[in-house]
């Protein structure tokens, strides 16, 4: 009866299914758009912290980090923190790995929030822009020979900022661990007048990574994951690294 084999394997195949499932797709979609007129994904906390993601991308981070055990993790942006502190906390139940987190405003108080946890000391915030040299070197500068590095991106989502990000940060990732690039779902999305952004079609996250990948055989999408999401802000912006 409790076939875990079994049970995987029917995951998969009920997710491959659904990604070819286009009504459906529209359906997850169409969800996406009109529930972020109400700030839908704004909606959520993790140990009373703003998470501004949707669920489902929060769950499966989660279960990329338990599955790949990172010893480092990048994030670029930071906003409230409740993202560092779901990382740090799934870092501090594995008892390894650290979370490193910059962000260009990094006002006291969410410092204070964010470091306030009993697994803080997992947590190293860098305040300044992600594409600054000085910001770059105290990343790295964390970064020992043998840690394997996980890079999730969530800053500014210019097309340009982005690839300058990729190009930065993504040779950091090693073989087996994931690059995340958040808010791919520009692309897909009409221009949200609710909510003005100096990024639309033609020039956000996904945009960026189609480019970067084209250029690197270091990365290939998870096809697992992007299939089985549905609703989510990041479509096709999970990414494992297969290659040194």
């Amino acid at each position: 009866m409790f076939d875990r084999k079994q049970f995987e394997n029917d995951k998969r195949e009920n997710a491959n299914a659904q990604d070819e499932d286009e009504n459906l797709k529209k359906i997850a979609l169409d969800f996406v758009i009109e529930s972020d007129k109400y700030s839908y994904g704004y909606q959520w906390t993790w140990l009373d912290m703003p998470i501004i993601q949707l669920p489902q991308d929060i769950l499966v981070t989660q279960e990329i980090i338990w599955k790949n055990k990172p010893d480092v993790l990048i994030e670029t942006g930071i906003a409230w923190g409740g993202s560092i502190v779901f990382y740090a906390s799934i870092l501090q139940l594995l008892g390894e790995g650290n979370v490193i987190a910059v962000d260009k405003v990094l006002p006291d108080k969410n410092k204070k929030e964010i470091m306030k946890y009993p697994f803080s000391n997992r947590i190293n915030l860098i305040e300044g822009s992600s594409v600054e040299d000085d910001v770059v070197s105290q990343i790295k500068s964390f970064i020992k020979p043998d840690d394997k590095v996980m890079l999730l991106l969530d800053s500014n989502h210019t097309h340009d900022h982005v690839y300058q990000e990729l190009c930065l940060y993504a040779p950091l990732v090693t073989k087996g661990q994931y690059l995340i690039v958040s808010d791919t779902i520009v692309e897909d999305i009409p221009e949200q007048s609710h909510r003005p952004r100096p990024w639309g079609h033609g020039n956000n996250p996904k945009t960026a990574l189609n480019a970067y990948v084209n250029e690197s055989n270091r990365f290939e999408e998870d096809k697992y994951i992007n299939s089985k999401l549905l609703t989510t802000f990041t479509p096709n912006g999970y990414m494992k690294c297969i290659k040194d």
